[in-house]
């Protein structure tokens, strides 16, 4: 499992995990800061300089998860990671990747009273040789103090275990951090585990529309970016039965009738994704009234009814020109067969 520590920075991550270490047994520090510090090795300078921040990049991410995963493979037992998480799709997207491989992050959050935090980002150590880029980190760490503040309201006080640091050493936050996972305080995060393809697989989407032929878009929990209700279609399933199933599933929606098949699309393998065979299905319309009292649904974080147009804003490219083959074979009342989203066959 992994014991991820949020907090401001500043709030003492590093020096509550470093002590947690010694009282957890078979433990190991991973801090995703060392992923930051490589990718100036691996990344241009042009594209570092397009972000402000490690983490706005889907490089950064990854590596955090296929480390942390090839990390805990290589040792075993519990991995403590120290890092600052503010924004919430970014906490899906990593804590998401490590349930796809079946870790278990138990979330937690040293939240020390702000003017202690300002006390301490003012208060730390400072080298007789004081550099410009040591006083940006300090002023970084006070910048970063009310997006951190808005973080917490917006999401993370609901989902992480908190504990008020304000009075505590680093040692005695470890012993409250290593006993609230003892005791389940601080229970693994219910996240949807879908776990990562080895191969090629087969899945079923299904579009569903409002009284303005809007077409239903959904943002889960457990992944990044927007799609369409759907998912992986089990063996031994039928692939509009498994498009029922996730939509009700997700949505909580009950589809009464086997959704019309309008596009079968071929998805190439683009590394790391394996590719394989995508059906989208027409759900028919909707109710909107009902659909408003169902979502979001458990597995979902946002959802909303979109015209084309603003779904080529929300969807990766492979996805959108699914849907836009997809909405001019519901036009046409035809099905219409697609490799890597180009129609094929007339």
């Amino acid at each position: 499992m992994i014991v991820w520590i949020n907090g401001a920075f500043g709030a003492g991550k590093t020096s509550a995990a470093r002590e947690l270490i010694e009282l957890i047994p078979n433990s190991t520090l991973f801090d995703p800061e060392v992923i930051g510090g490589a990718l100036p090795c691996l990344l241009p300078p042009k594209r570092l300089d397009e972000v402000g921040d490690y983490q706005d990049l889907p490089i950064w991410r990854r590596l955090v998860i296929d480390t942390a995963a090839a990390l805990h493979a290589e040792v075993g037992g519990v991995l403590v990671v120290p890092m600052t998480l503010l924004r919430q799709e970014y906490r899906d997207e990593i804590f998401g990747g490590l349930a796809a491989r079946r870790i278990t992050v138990h979330h937690v959050l040293l939240a020390p009273d702000e003017t202690i935090l300002r006390e301490r980002i003012s208060g730390r150590p400072v080298p007789s040789d004081l550099s410009d880029g040591d006083m940006r980190v300090r002023q970084w760490a006070f910048d970063h103090i009310e997006p951190f503040r808005t973080a917490r309201a917006d999401w993370i006080d609901g989902d992480a275990h908190r504990v008020d640091t304000s009075l505590l050493t680093p040692f005695e936050t470890a012993e409250r951090l290593a006993e609230a996972v003892r005791s389940g305080a601080a229970p693994g995060c219910d996240i949807v585990q879908t776990p990562e393809p080895t191969s090629e697989t087969l899945a079923a989407g299904v579009l569903l529309f409002d009284e303005q032929d809007r077409v239903l878009l959904v943002d889960p929990t457990y992944k990044a970016g927007w799609e369409f209700p759907g998912g992986v279609v089990e063996p031994g399933e039928a692939p509009a039965r498994a498009g029922v199933r996730e939509v009700a599933e997700e949505t909580g929606i009950q589809l009464t009738e086997t959704p019309h098949l309008l596009v079968a699309d071929w998805e190439p393998p683009n590394p790391p994704g394996y590719g394989g065979m995508r059906f989208l299905f027409d759900g028919g319309r909707l109710d909107s009234g009902a659909v408003r009292m169902l979502l979001p649904g458990p597995e979902l974080r946002d959802w909303r009814f979109v015209t084309e147009q603003e779904a080529a804003d929300l969807l990766p490219a492979v996805r959108y020109e699914r849907l836009r083959w997809a909405l001019r074979a519901r036009e046409r009342g035809v099905t219409l067969y697609l490799e890597a989203g180009v129609p094929l066959g007339g």
